[in-house]
């Protein structure tokens, strides 16, 4: 049995025959215990705290967590190989490792570090705490080589070995399509060029960024599309000063902010674009990246982290090295002002996508679970 991996690398595990279990905390009180998604793969809820719980308060409850993952599993039989994604469930992840003498593996996703190197640092105890996970792990997750050599200069190496498994794309959901179609479904004109951010609303993913590029763009016919949400104790502010930012800059009636949307639906406003824009301060992959090539869309990123593994510059879209947003409106107008290369980015931007597969990384992973069982465990220091 395998527990805390999700959503389609899971899958991908199940329907490849390892039995897998995912542990997440229940946040209503409508749901049921247990839940089977699929053969091979159950979700169980624990109920660990009260339902609603704000972010900076879940480490609180992962000792009363881990307690219930801990009972599950052996009411179960236990477990192969225990892998945790995000910090916290590294937590839990640990102290499973150590009770049940498993292998431990850490896909961390972001790192109090690598955050604070971007301009958005994390309490020091979260550092501590990754510092520790990092050394008992046995195996670490990064998805592209940017992100291993970023890993490897904040923290050396470490005592277990680390992976490269890249995310996939579901090219069932993302893939080139008829973009005044995908204009008419959501509501937007087919006459005029739609820029496009998909991502939460916070300084780290820069929607300041690319709303500034719309205005340095100067052109009154091109519109910004914002898809995403408030996030963290702060996110209401930050969406309330992109607004504000907006109508500084006279964009109100240029730009519209829309709810998070799920997949299905995310994949139409990709190919409505003419450009997606990227302009994150750090970030370890880049699915939105990803998503929007498979989907045909020339990107326009920061050149930071595993974005410079999914964009190739001037091939696929552009890479900005200082996410200047005059920088940005260089690299946007000129996929609007030339449509031949925008044709041979979007072209090239769907083949480059095909690479990344679910089964392929969910072989890779499942290979890489089959080592750790075989060999000692790291022990930590």
């Amino acid at each position: 049995m395998l527990t805390e991996w999700n959503g389609l690398f899971l899958s991908s595990l199940a329907q490849a025959g390892l039995e897998c279990t995912t542990y997440t905390r229940a946040d209503r009180a409508d749901l049921p215990p247990e839940v089977f998604v699929e053969p091979n793969h159950r979700v169980v809820h624990i109920d660990a705290g009260p339902h609603h719980l704000p972010k900076e308060a879940l480490a609180d409850v992962v000792d009363e967590f881990t307690d219930r993952v801990l009972d599950d599993l052996r009411a179960h039989g236990g477990a192969d190989v225990v892998h945790a994604n995000y910090w916290l469930s590294g937590l839990v992840a640990h102290r499973i490792k150590h009770e049940l003498d498993i292998p431990f593996v850490s896909t961390f996703h972001t790192l109090a570090r690598v955050k604070a190197e971007g301009g958005d640092p994390e309490p020091g105890w979260r550092d501590r705490a990754e510092a520790e996970l990092i050394n008992c792990a046995d195996a670490i997750c990064v998805s592209c080589r940017e992100e291993e050599q970023q890993f490897r200069r904040h923290y050396g190496d470490p005592q277990g070995q680390i992976e490269i498994i890249a995310p996939g794309v579901e090219h069932a959901l993302f893939g080139p399509g008829d973009r005044a179609g995908a204009r008419a479904a959501i509501g937007e004109s087919p006459d005029v060029p739609m820029l496009l951010f998909v991502g939460r609303i916070q300084p780290l993913k820069g929607p300041d960024v690319a709303i500034r590029a719309l205005h340095a763009l100067g052109r009154s016919d091109a519109r910004l599309v914002i898809v995403g949400g408030a996030s963290g104790t702060t996110g209401d502010g930050e969406v309330e000063r992109a607004h504000q930012l907006v109508d500084e800059l006279g964009l109100h009636d240029r730009v519209r902010f829309v709810d998070p949307q799920p997949h299905h639906i995310l994949s139409t406003y990709y190919r409505a674009a003419d450009v997606v824009l990227v302009p994150s301060r750090s970030e370890s992959f880049g699915l939105v990246a990803l998503e929007a090539a498979a989907c045909g869309t020339p990107v326009v990123a920061s050149a930071v982290g595993g974005l410079q593994s999914l964009v190739d510059d001037g091939v696929t879209g552009f890479l900005v090295a200082d996410r200047d947003p005059v920088h940005f409106a260089k690299a946007i107008g000129r996929i609007l002002d030339e449509p031949l290369l925008a044709d041979a980015m979007s072209a090239a931007a769907a083949v480059r996508a095909e690479r990344y597969t679910w089964s392929f990384a969910a072989a890779r992973l499942r290979r890489l679970y089959t080592d750790l069982t075989a060999r000692q465990l790291v022990l930590g220091e």
